[in-house]
């Protein structure tokens, strides 16, 4: 007895879902032993299927019924249930309750997840701040400093409020905000955002916007505020149910009156059961999402691949999505023949060697990752913040760094070096100057570079009929230059978290269905606006895929056009599903109305339905778009 009691508990703690599927396994082998007759037990097997899953279901309708008069499909398979358990049919009683119940597991497991993006965000709100006053300096909580409070922010840290830099200069990571790979200097008289990270250098900052106006807390309010309304997949079951109650119990009593036989009603409202209407959804969502996991997307809303079905336009973040989202040498001109542009990268990487800069950094880190490059010893190096950095190499003075640094050294730029330089600049590169003392030698080009398979994941996703749309924190110079390599026309640049959020809703309310892929901080607000929002799961930060509906989890963009093409053909399977399930229980009601179906019959037949409507949407598991 103790065994039982045990048994009982331990199925009362499982979680919803696992105590459903096995509800589910009790109830089929029931139902088997009921067509069967294996056990010899005082009371028919098939009562146990109608106790676990025909109680739950008649629970639902009834609560249903009287709080909200809400008429669903389960209303019907209640009262089916109820007569077929009147008349002494059992087995159809157990077996149509077994397979409803299938139907909703289907749903429940592609229903969404509660996502904890928010509270991640929450997480990146400063906690403290470093106070300047006449008593020196002092640590407070983040949220009590006030407006015009002198701060100062060390190397490392978050800046806590907004305000303007009134001493120092440094080099700020904005990604969090704008999403630009490249970190921007920042000096006397230029405003930081609290939220954003301070790379180098100590700096004092006035405070202009603290707690519910800092940057950092707007975003908050942005994510939490950009619930699109997305339509959550209702099954075509229960938007009908209404209409299929009446035409059931209709089609039932006058069969009944006509007739006067009970069972050939009974055996109507049976056969009307939507059984493989209710599989037809679930089913080839289910199958999509497999599909789209063996391709590297994680499908983290149920319905996600149906609003994609939809979508007419795709909006990219530019920096980790169509780029690599990291600052790499992209071109080495040397203007003096004594050194090359060989020796000039070596040259500069070895007097970078021990900046703490970003940029200098990312020169160190390209130049080693090429084979055979071996970093020279550097003496006497000097790190002028805002400016760069100076070092002797190989008995050379170096200069490395931007202008000023050069204008300091009354080092001269030719006038051909500054028009190629520009160039280069009006792309959205930047442009680090090395010099020799006084003699400019030439510069490096640093710059994020595109993903070699976006322009071809572009065209593939024009040929679909979608609009690619470049939607971007970076610089006008920098969005053009990419959009031009990736072949995207529709570019908007500069835009802050806000405003790609107004852009999404700008093209929501033309009609259009959008969606957004990203992988920052500052994407999350738009991925969530988004009709489907998609995100970078391997370069991304966590809050953009808690965000997102789908995650790209091995950042292969190039899969992108098979993922719409898989979500054309998934739609096209339920179409096909709801249609020959409306087509079958057509028939079988007439069948049941001329008393060639009995219940126990009936349901078989609503059976090898559903079996159908499963094998129909197994194709999609396997679907390949010729897009690959």
């Amino acid at each position: 007895m103790k065994r039982i009691t045990d048994k009982m508990e331990w199925l009362l703690e499982l979680g919803g879902t696992k105590r459903d599927i096995v509800f589910l396994v009790i109830s089929g082998v029931a139902l088997l032993a009921s067509m069967f007759h294996l056990l010899p037990l005082p009371f028919d097997a098939a009562w146990v299927a109608i106790i676990l899953c025909g109680v739950p279901i008649m629970m639902e309708a009834f609560i249903g019924l009287v709080t909200e008069f809400d008429i669903k499909a389960d209303v019907l398979v209640s009262i089916a249930l109820l007569a077929s358990v009147v008349i002494g049919e059992d087995f159809a009683a157990g077996e149509v309750a077994f397979i409803m119940q299938i139907g909703g597991l289907l749903e429940e497991l592609t229903v969404a997840k509660a996502r904890a993006g928010i509270e991640k965000l929450v997480h990146l709100t400063p906690q403290t701040a470093r106070v300047i006053s006449d008593a020196g300096e002092e640590i407070i909580a983040a949220e009590l400093v006030v407006k015009d409070a002198l701060l100062r922010v060390l190397p490392g840290e978050t800046i806590p409020v907004d305000g303007v830099i009134v001493k120092g200069e440094t080099s700020v990571n904005q990604a969090v905000l704008t999403g630009e790979s490249l970190p921007v200097d920042k000096g006397v008289g230029d405003e930081v955002s609290s939220g954003t990270v301070n790379q180098f250098g100590a700096f004092e900052m006035r405070a202009t916007r603290v707690g519910e106006d800092s940057s950092i807390q707007r975003m908050i309010r942005l994510v939490q505020s950009a619930d699109a309304g997305k339509a959550k997949i209702v099954g075509i079951a229960d938007r009908w149910a209404t209409w299929i109650v009446v035409a059931a119990l209709s089609a039932a009593a006058l069969t009944w009156l006509v007739t006067g036989e009970i069972i050939r009603a009974v055996t109507i409202l049976v056969v009307f059961c939507p059984c493989a209407l209710v599989l037809a959804t679930p089913t080839a969502i289910m199958a999509g999402i497999g599909n789209a996991t063996r391709h590297g997307f994680l499908v983290r809303e149920g319905d996600a691949l149906e609003r994609l079905a939809k979508v007419n336009r795709i909006a990219f973040d530019k920096t980790g999505t169509l780029t690599f989202g990291q600052p790499c040498v992209t071109a080495i001109k040397s203007y003096s023949e004594a050194c090359p542009e060989k020796e000039l990268y070596a040259y500069a990487a070895a007097a970078e060697q021990y900046s703490e800069h970003p940029l200098g950094k990312a020169i160190v880190t390209c130049y080693k990752k090429e084979e055979g490059n071996v970093l020279q010893q550097a003496e006497g190096f000097c790190l002028l913040a805002g400016q760069g950095v100076t070092a002797t190499v190989a008995g050379k003075v170096l200069c490395i760094g931007n202008e000023r640094l050069l204008q300091a050294n009354e080092a001269t730029i030719p006038e051909k070096a500054r028009e190629d330089a520009d160039r280069y600049i009006r792309e959205g590169s930047t442009v680090i100057y090395v010099a020799e003392e006084k003699q400019f030698l030439g510069f490096l080009v640093l710059s994020d570079t595109m993903r070699g398979d976006s322009a071809g994941m572009i065209q593939k996703l024009q040929a679909q009929g979608v609009v690619p749309m470049l939607l971007t924190g970076d610089h006008d110079a920098a969005a053009m230059h990419i959009a031009r390599q990736a072949g995207i026309s529709a570019v908007h640049a500069d835009c802050l978290p806000e405003d790609k959020l107004n852009w999404i809703s700008t093209y929501q309310k033309r009609g259009e269905s959008i969606a957004m892929i990203g992988d920052g901080i500052n994407d999350a607000p738009a991925l969530k606006m988004a009709d489907v929002g998609i995100a970078m799961g391997g370069v991304g930060s966590d809050i953009a895929v808690d965000a997102a509906d789908i995650a790209l989890v091995d950042d292969e963009i190039k899969e992108l056009p098979h993922l719409m093409a898989l979500s054309k053909k998934m739609m096209r399977t339920i179409h096909l599903n709801l249609t020959f399930s409306l087509t079958l229980n057509f028939i079988a009601v007439a069948l049941a109305i001329t008393g060639i179906l009995n219940p126990v019959v009936g349901a078989l037949v609503h059976n090898a339905g559903s079996v159908l409507v499963i094998l129909n949407s197994f194709f999609v598991l396997n679907y390949k778009s010729h897009l690959n």
